[in-house]
């Protein structure tokens, strides 16, 4: 990722923009600026009468929505990117944002029906098993009676395992026991990383010459938290399932 765009000293800091000011100032159609705005990525404007006034803000939000969209991003993925940005950020808060963020969010939802996700996994649809996939925030119903599947690669794997003759219902009560245990994981990783490198970032008030180090922290802590856990994985999984064949064996001499 390339270094966070500033606004040029003075360029917005104290002037309000018309949305023809703003979108020339970033660089898009006014019609583009009305559509993100729609579509909540920009906060609303300041409005006099039927003016509405943009201020730095909304620069900023442009400018991260035009270099994201440059990188082959989705807006639906550069909602989800800006849904829990303050909403007066500057273009270096946004950039920084983004940063932490992007790398931990799911690939693009997948947009699919009831019917289809039986037919994947092999099995009569069952209404009472998308209810449950709903409750869990791995689905979304969509006002056309479609369903918004939140993480694809998820559901893959969901489909692997059915295929191998677990029940869909079984599946999802043993899937929303992990999700517990693996927040707690993520949770754990996260704090390390927020007790160590970003304390001592915001604490040395943040220097520009440190972002890099910072983002590129933060790039390396997925892969490497992923192996470590996976390899806790293994060696755990190893010593349940030898614990359940000797259990096994025992049942199966005593008879």
């Amino acid at each position: 990722m390339s270094a966070p765009e500033m606004d040029p000293p003075g360029a917005t800091a104290d002037r309000q923009l018309t949305v023809d000011e703003l979108a020339a100032r970033v660089g898009v159609t006014v019609r583009n600026v009305r559509a993100y705005s729609a579509r909540g990525l920009l906060p609303p404007p300041r409005m006099v009468g039927r003016t509405g006034y943009y201020g730095r803000q909304h620069v900023a939000r442009l400018l991260l929505v035009r270099e994201m969209l440059a990188e082959g991003y989705s807006l639906a993925m550069i909602e989800r990117t800006l849904a829990s940005a303050p909403p007066t950020a500057s273009s270096a808060t946004l950039a920084l944002h983004r940063a932490l963020l992007a790398p931990w969010l799911p690939p693009e939802p997948e947009i699919t029906t009831g019917a289809e996700l039986a037919a994947r996994a092999g099995v009569p649809e069952q209404p009472e098993v998308v209810d449950q996939l709903v409750e869990l925030g791995l689905v979304e119903r969509l006002d056309d009676g479609r369903l918004r599947v939140i993480d694809p690669a998820l559901l893959m794997a969901g489909l692997q395992v059915v295929g191998l003759g677990v029940p869909p219902a079984a599946l999802i009560t043993a899937q929303a026991e992990v999700n517990e245990h693996v927040r707690a994981i993520a949770r754990t990783y996260v704090q390390m990383f927020v007790d160590t490198g970003w304390r001592d970032f915001v604490e040395a008030g943040a220097p520009r010459e440190r972002l890099d180090e910072i983002l590129a922290t933060v790039t390396r802590l997925q892969p490497v938290a992923a192996q470590a856990m996976l390899a806790a994985f293994r060696t755990e999984m190893a010593g349940e399932v030898e614990a359940a064949v000797e259990t096994a064996l025992s049942q199966l001499e005593e008879e």
